[in-house]
């Protein structure tokens, strides 16, 4: 399967994006392959809400400043924020939201990138 260079990149950047602020766990899944309508997951742990608040504050001012933003999403929650950047979509969890929801195992057959 061909990849999408433009998606990559922005894959790329947001996970060097969240290292700068020590988001654990960094992983992004290319979905292509295992669903009909989503592209590219990151999927990052914080280590308590407000780091989870911090990363997703940095993420966003620094992607802003690039010229993206994320489409707006519902059902925001301090365990877990999604930011949808269309092909990208960021889900940035706790640890425990992220082991109770086990995104990871529920894409399992997805590529890692």
């Amino acid at each position: 399967m061909v990849k999408t260079l433009e998606a990559l990149d922005l894959v790329a950047r947001i996970k060097d994006l969240l290292w700068e602020k020590k988001a654990e766990k960094v992983v992004a899944l290319d979905l292509r392959a295992v669903s009909e309508s989503l592209d590219y997951f990151v999927l990052a742990s914080a280590t308590s809400t407000p780091h989870l608040q911090a990363l997703e504050r940095h993420l966003q001012e620094k992607l802003e400043e690039e010229g993206l933003r994320p489409r707006p999403t519902e059902g925001q929650s301090p365990r877990w924020v999604v930011l949808d950047y269309g092909e990208v979509v960021v889900h940035l969890m706790t640890p425990e939201a992220r082991e109770y929801y086990d995104l990871e195992g529920f894409w399992a057959d997805a590529e890692r990138v």
